[in-house]
């Protein structure tokens, strides 16, 4: 019976410090960790990354390294940049009045040795591994209209300034 008490003891001894250990480093964390907002963009940064969303594709746009299709229209609410870690993840969304075939020969052109170029009842895919980097765009109709998903998954060292060819 006593060595069941101090067994029992050590491990209750054990779980109060897992306990405080816990809690200590979540308020670390909670300490680190910000939420910032400004006008439409909103940026939480904690010890492992950030997250930034943006009402305004456009702002995405500029960082994601990818030409947009001449007169297409961003889609407001459909844009995000997320660093954790070495990695930055740029997503965007676009419209245009152009036949989604005409938008997909344009990008296309603009990837030649891309890794997938597939097409398919009006949706169309191009994956590109250019310039260290992962760029998917996806070209789907809907609701009369061609949208256009970019997303650009790279190392956060890889310069995007200038547009992928």
């Amino acid at each position: 019976m006593k060595i069941v008490l101090i067994i029992f003891g050590v491990v209750f001894a054990l779980g109060i410090i897992g306990v405080v250990a816990a809690t200590v480093i979540g308020l670390g964390i909670a300490r680190r960790t910000h939420v910032r907002t400004s006008g439409d963009n909103v940026r939480v940064e904690t010890p492992f990354g950030s997250v930034e969303s943006s009402k305004n594709a456009e702002d995405a746009a500029k960082n994601l390294g990818v030409e947009i299709y001449p007169g297409a229209r961003s889609v407001g609410s459909e844009a995000a940049s997320v660093v954790v870690g070495s990695m930055k993840t740029v997503s965007a969304s676009f419209e245009s009045s152009d036949p989604a075939d005409k938008v997909f020969e344009f990008y296309r052109e603009k990837f030649p040795r891309a890794n997938v170029t597939e097409s398919s009842g009006g949706q169309h895919t191009i994956i590109s591994t250019d310039k260290n980097a992962l760029i998917t765009i996806n070209i789907q109709n809907r609701d009369g209209t061609t949208h256009i998903q970019i997303t650009n998954v790279a190392n956060k060292s890889a310069s995007h300034d200038e547009p992928t060819n």
